[in-house]
């Protein structure tokens, strides 16, 4: 998530706007209304300006699994949804009961050729390649499909793992690895993490000290400067 500042607010004196008022015209004092003096400048504090995906390379964690799969480069799986094709590196996948390859939502994983994938029932051994091709007992039988986009933002988060293309992104095929039997971990680091959240919560401190300070000094020139006997 990119955080940016709100453009700050100029401050004018109060009734400047006006060329003929009690403050501009004391003693004959006029100033063109178009040009008032300026006080200085407020922040507004700070907004989500972007909410972005880091699709740094995570680790990969050894499961053992046959249908377990993890990317080591770019690329996506294809996910066949009522929506539409959708990609994922999640690669958690298993043979359901009639032998297609899905997802732990039910939804068929497909080939490079944009069908469903079948397992042979009779099938003891299953490997998948590096580039996605699938063999049972030592036959091809289909090919994963495993695509890649030019730029990174080039997919969008849709949910449950799964992006959806930008309107004109065209898939590609894939420069990186599968590896068989393993799974991305999260990019995620918590040490890193935690550290940009105590620097941040000491960065919202200051700026609240600072909005303490400056609310006493506007105290103290209301009620004590500007006093008269």
């Amino acid at each position: 998530m990119a955080i940016r500042e709100f453009e700050p607010m100029l401050l004018r004196r109060i009734n400047d706007h006006a060329a003929d008022t009690e403050v501009t015209s004391f003693k004959g004092f006029r100033i063109d209304g178009s040009r008032a003096p300026r006080v200085g400048m407020l922040g507004l504090g700070s907004a989500v300006d972007e909410i972005a995906t880091d699709h740094l390379q995570g680790a990969l964690q050894t499961t053992g699994n046959t249908y377990d799969f993890a990317i080591s480069g770019e690329g996506y799986f294809v996910i066949d949804t009522p929506q539409g094709e959708r990609y994922t590196r999640d690669g958690s996948f298993y043979r359901a009961a009639n032998g297609q390859l899905q997802n732990v939502r039910g939804q068929a994983v497909l080939s490079a050729q944009g069908r469903t994938i079948t397992i042979p029932p009779e099938a003891v051994h299953v490997n998948v390649a590096g580039d996605g091709r699938i063999y049972a007992d030592g036959a091809e039988i289909a090919q994963l499909g495993f695509v890649q986009f030019d730029g990174k933002n080039a997919v969008i988060k849709q949910g449950d793992n799964l992006y959806r293309p930008q309107e004109g992104a065209r898939p590609q095929q894939a420069t990186g690895v599968i590896e068989q039997g393993m799974l991305e971990m999260s990019n995620t680091s918590v040490v890193t993490e935690m550290v940009e959240l105590i620097n941040n919560y000491r960065v919202y401190e200051a700026g609240s000290k600072a909005v303490q300070t400056q609310d006493t000094l506007l105290d103290k020139a209301v009620n004590d400067v500007g006093r008269t006997s």
